[in-house]
């Protein structure tokens, strides 16, 4: 199976100032954030990535450029953006700040029961997550039909957005997706296994990638635990690393 690297976008002045950005335009990656960026593209650059999707808001663009300008000569990947992994649309809270959207009735729902939540003149994130797993599962299998299952791609999106992606994998229900921290240019890895989501990792800021080019990863899930990256699993055919995937001309 192909694998895909979920990346939350750095941090920006809105996250340092507790307002919910939202969809709003102009948001940009403030010093930190650039920073952030920047270590996770370094992160990234030992894999070569065969793609690159991202939310059209400027923040999940800016840290998708971070990661493109990263890679070597041995991908070429493109930038595809995707409206549906876009923020969720917090309607008419957006803009306002989380101390005064604590105040409202709506705000414990978010907390204990999200699968309930609409927010007024916005989404639900029920549908959030709907659009957002079905468009992470589309672009992963295409991208393994097209470059076989030794393929890594990198998805950047918003913190709701990935929790709730992470929650899909682990078979969790949306209520419980509160559970999930992902901090700003965090990598979350998701394997789709043919009969279950295989989650690798969750909110990392920090290690070695490098064994994502390895190996083409065994089907089924090591009984036991297994070797780890690298390791012989059931099945696992992939003796040595597998050939890097054709290069892309970026878009």
């Amino acid at each position: 199976m192909a694998t895909v690297i979920l990346v939350r976008h750095g941090r920006t002045a809105a996250n340092v100032e507790g307002v919910l950005a939202g969809r709003a335009p102009g948001v940009d990656l403030d010093a930190v954030g650039r920073e952030q960026a920047a270590r996770t593209a370094e992160r990234l650059a030992v894999v070569p990535l065969v793609g690159v999707v991202s939310s059209p808001l400027e923040r999940c663009r800016q840290t998708a450029g971070f990661i493109l300008d990263r890679q070597s000569g041995e991908s070429d990947a493109p930038l595809d953006i995707d409206d549906a992994l876009t923020e969720c649309d917090y309607g008419d809270w957006q803009g306002r700040t989380l101390r005064d959207l604590a105040q409202e009735k709506l705000w414990s729902v978010v907390q204990t029961h999200p699968s309930a939540a609409v927010f007024p003149g916005g989404e639900s994130l029920a549908a959030m997550q709907a659009r957002a797993v079905a468009a992470i599962r589309r672009h992963d299998a295409a991208v393994e039909a097209e470059y076989g299952p030794g393929a890594v791609w990198v998805a950047v999106s918003h913190g709701d957005v990935i929790k709730s992606i992470l929650a899909d994998a682990l078979g969790m229900h949306l209520d419980l997706f509160q559970r999930i921290s992902v901090g700003p240019a965090s990598v979350s890895i998701v394997r789709y296994r043919p009969n279950r989501p295989d989650v690798v990792s969750t909110n990392t800021d920090s290690g070695d990638l490098s064994w994502l080019r390895t190996a083409v990863p065994a089907e089924d899930a090591p009984v036991g635990g297994g070797a780890g990256p690298g390791g012989a699993g059931p099945a696992d055919t992939a003796d040595a690393a597998p050939t890097p995937p054709p290069a892309l001309r970026r878009s």
